[in-house]
């Protein structure tokens, strides 16, 4: 004789989906609960000085093109990364420590140290999150030809090695500078600056001017 199938009866079935709906609508106010934590995304690891070395020797010889037309508007940036949480707040979880946030996915604590100079500063208003390829500078090496949707990517790129959380005035001295215009004052970071500037640059594609390229080979001597 067949086995009976299990079956539920209507009252079961909707039993059954209301839960789930409790369920699911339970954790979707858990995570936007004060102090939820952002996703995270792990910091890019640098390359060695002789992948950077090879990927350097690459990249094309071009003189550094006008600014006109350039905004930063054009590089659509801090895009929503879920969980409530834009790409600045993402970084400033990933590159801080003991980050607290509130339901809007905005720091409330934390402590966070420049890689550009070691200071530690308690404040995300004391950081800011930094281009390592400035969007000015790409603009003037190649991105002016790009879409909109690839300046969006270069703006919110947290896989290669672009994004950091710095000193505020820092990041404000640098503005859209090259290697061969401005340098990180801790230069124990001269070798990671250099190769990740060459990862960010090879990866889109971007031009480099005879001075940066010869600012960048004697940053990766110190590797």
């Amino acid at each position: 004789m067949a086995a009976r199938g299990f079956r539920l009866s209507v009252t079961q079935r909707t039993l059954l989906v209301v839960t789930i709906l409790a369920l699911a609508l339970f954790g979707y106010w858990a995570t936007r609960g004060a102090g939820a934590a952002p996703p995270t995304s792990g910091a890019p690891v640098p390359v060695s000085a002789a992948d950077a070395q090879k990927q350097l020797d690459e990249l094309a010889i071009g003189a550094r093109t006008s600014m006109d037309g350039y905004s930063r508007e054009k590089f659509p940036h801090w895009d929503s990364q879920g969980s409530g949480c834009d790409t600045r707040e993402v970084v400033l979880k990933r590159d801080g420590k003991d980050v607290k946030t509130d339901k809007d996915c905005r720091p409330t604590s934390g402590t966070w140290t420049s890689v550009y100079d070691e200071e530690t500063w308690t404040k995300a208003t004391d950081v800011d999150i930094d281009h390592m390829v400035p969007l000015g500078q790409a603009w003037a090496s190649g991105a002016k030809s790009w879409t909109t949707e690839k300046r969006e990517q270069f703006a919110n790129d947290l896989t290669r090695p672009q994004l950091f959380a710095v000193t505020d005035n820092l990041n404000q001295q640098k503005s859209d500078k090259a290697p061969d215009e401005w340098k990180p004052p801790l230069v124990a970071f001269w070798c990671t600056y250099a190769t990740d500037w060459i990862v960010v640059k090879h990866y889109y594609g971007l031009t480099i001017t005879q001075g940066e390229k010869t600012a960048l080979t004697d940053m990766l001597r110190r590797c």
